[in-house]
């Protein structure tokens, strides 16, 4: 496995130089779930917010910081965000919603990051918007499931 260092020989952070990187289609999928009470995720899937419609806004919102992630993570590098597509659903079973998000873009460089910001911000939207009602809300499992393009190739989590 290759590592390229975010510290230049004199040891201090810098952003990585990109340039000589072909252009290439880049993807991510990233997942992550928050558990809930039962009572919560009924509300949200019956729609009866008062805030409106839970999750809509954080599909919304879960996109916006895709991309604003470099805005967030100082040695990211801006991309030209081509597709971002938000899965929110419901596992009533084990009281909880999954995000699962894709990002793309063609360039130089990955979209994990971008990817893996998405989920964050729409789980922690629905907490948010939540909060008032079940301030026990718990996020986990924010996981990169698969990665595509450059020259690492294609990456699968083994489940």
């Amino acid at each position: 496995m290759t590592y390229t260092p975010h510290f230049n020989q004199a040891g201090e952070a810098h952003m990585v130089d990109v340039g000589a990187k072909a252009i290439t289609q880049r993807t991510a999928v990233t997942e992550g779930y928050i558990e809930m009470h039962t009572e919560t995720l009924q509300m949200i899937l019956a729609g009866e917010h008062k805030k409106g419609d839970v999750l809509a806004i954080a599909r919304i919102a879960g996109i916006m910081a895709s991309k604003k992630t470099a805005d967030l993570i100082p040695l990211c590098h801006p991309l030209p965000i081509t597709h971002v597509e938000i899965n929110l659903s419901a596992e009533t079973e084990k009281n909880r919603i999954r995000c699962q998000t894709t990002v793309r873009t063609n360039g130089q460089t990955g979209v994990e990051i971008e990817a893996l910001c998405a989920t964050q911000i729409a789980l922690l939207t629905i907490y948010d918007m939540c909060k008032a009602l079940d301030r026990g809300m718990v996020i986990q499992s924010v996981q990169l499931l698969e990665k595509d393009g450059g020259k690492s190739g294609h990456w699968q989590r083994n489940q």
